[in-house]
């Protein structure tokens, strides 16, 4: 059956992607405004810290289920919903006017978030093909990559625009009026999906869903506590993750076995070519990528005394290159392949660890100007990991799975975020800690970024050289084919 484009569907996309980067945004925007909150609401330091690390734990917690929900009932009807959910409950955050009713409103967010993120990749499956996929995913990409990069810069703004007192308020306010416009013109603008009965008994892996939250929350809950000794009291809940991931795996293929619809179907890694290669890069990348941020934060603003809006825009360079590498790389994808995300993690790389040795050589009150051009570098490499992977590890994906998948690969980034961010702040602040200075810490910080990203490098060259084997494989059986043919013929 061929496939009859939506003529909106670049109109449906730009919809998507704004929802989707405001769910991506709050994940680090807000970092920059919790001085104002713990002033403002006279909030413990454990109640302002659940602020960031509980919205990132609800929103890991549930992509997998929000993309499950979405195969199974509609994109459109989990769009709509989700953002309706999101725009409620920033409204509730930025008015809160406790501890307490900011870290509920902020869970909420996050679940109602990670239930949006994963029908982004989603309607981009259903909605385009060929090449126009590749370029779908590269604004796809560049998304994710500049909703990481300028959370920091947006919540300075914010913070200086409004006043430091209440300013924290309008770092969730100004979600309303984008989320009410996008659901104005998504109602509008996304295909209706088919109309499906709602047997979610038969549709919905409940054993999966609690098996799977309990696996992704004994990873996530001591990481994003790392700050408070949480690897140290929580530690246990690690073998705990490994004995429920392991069950969760064994009771999918059960369910696959059986003919019912799984949570998350086993084939995607065993079966889908590239896919868990693909997972493993992107997951992997984000440990070094995300966790640069916050040392970055920490560095400039307590290492050099710079305000939230300055330290922003000190790494703005990266944020800029990211962008537009990622809208031209997701264009060449169809010509380059795996080699784009290649060189992209060779580049970042390297960019990191120029700058990691210009904070030796370079004076402190210099080193904003100074690593100005080698995180543009850096941020044009990073522009060419994140969408170019994204389409090259959903491609052989069925439509049908488009939302699981997509979960499922946001859920890794966001393990490795969480992972990276606690082991790159925790090598900053041993090495303060230890009475070095801070350009010493930012070095160090800044070479295990490196050295995690080498290791997505290591992963990506091993699954070119396996996407090749499996195109000379391909070949060589077409000939084979059409030489059988031929024989036929003349036979």
């Amino acid at each position: 059956m061929t496939h009859e484009p939506d003529p909106r569907r670049w109109k449906a996309l730009a919809v998507s992607l704004t929802a989707g980067f405001m769910g991506l945004l709050d994940v680090s925007i807000v970092n920059v405004a919790l001085p104002s909150m713990q002033a403002g609401l006279h909030a413990s330091s454990g109640g302002i810290r659940w602020v960031v690390s509980g919205y990132a734990l609800a929103f890991g917690l549930v992509l997998v289920t929000g993309g499950r929900l979405g195969d199974a009932f509609g994109r459109r009807n989990m769009f709509l919903g989700a953002l309706a959910a999101f725009v409620v409950t920033s409204a509730l955050a930025g008015a809160a006017p406790n501890e307490t009713t900011l870290v509920i409103a902020r869970l909420a967010q996050g679940v109602a978030a990670g239930m949006l993120t994963p029908q982004n990749t989603g309607l981009i499956q259903d909605l385009f093909r060929g090449a126009e996929r590749g370029r779908a995913f590269g604004m796809f990409g560049a998304v994710v990559g500049i909703s990481t990069a300028v959370g920091p810069i947006l919540g300075g703004a914010i913070i200086a625009a409004f006043g430091a007192q209440d300013g924290w308020r309008w770092v969730f306010y100004v979600n309303v009026p984008i989320g009410v416009l996008a659901f104005a013109l998504a109602l509008r603008l996304l295909p209706r999906s088919e109309k499906k009965r709602l047997r979610l008994r038969s549709e919905i892996d409940f054993a999966g869903i609690v098996l799977l939250a309990i696996a992704v929350l004994g990873v996530l809950l001591p990481v994003v506590e790392s700050d408070n000794h949480g690897l140290a009291r929580l530690w246990w809940l690690f073998p705990v993750a490994l004995v429920f991931g392991a069950a969760f795996a064994r009771w999918e293929h059960r369910v696959s076995r059986r003919g019912r619809t799984p949570l998350l179907d086993t084939r995607l890694f065993t079966g889908t070519p590239g896919y868990a290669a693909g997972a493993a890069v992107g997951a992997l990348y984000f440990c070094g990528f995300a966790g640069i941020w916050l040392v970055f934060a920490m560095y400039f603003q307590q290492g050099l005394g710079y305000s939230p809006l300055q330290s922003g825009l000190s790494v703005t360079p990266f944020a800029l290159g990211s962008a537009v590498s990622a809208a031209v790389a997701g264009r060449l994808v169809p010509r380059f392949g795996r080699l784009l995300t290649v060189t992209g993690l060779a580049v970042v790389a390297l960019g990191l660890l120029v700058v990691a040795l210009l904070a030796e050589l370079v004076p402190p009150a210099a080193s904003g100007w100074a690593f100005a051009l080698p995180l543009l570098f850096a941020g044009v490499g990073g522009g060419m990991v994140i969408s170019p992977n994204t389409t090259l590890t959903l491609e052989c994906v069925p439509v049908r799975m488009a939302g699981v998948a997509g979960g499922a690969l946001q859920t890794g980034q966001r393990i490795g975020t969480a992972i990276g961010t606690a082991v790159l702040a925790s090598v900053f602040g041993a090495v303060v800690g230890a009475g070095l200075a801070y350009p010493v810490a930012l070095t160090v910080a800044l070479c295990c970024a490196a050295a995690m990203t080498c290791g997505a490098l290591a992963l990506a060259i091993a699954e070119l050289r396996a996407r090749r084997q499996r195109a000379s494989v391909e070949e060589r059986e077409k000939r084979e084919a059409e030489a059988s043919a031929a024989d036929v013929q003349r036979g």
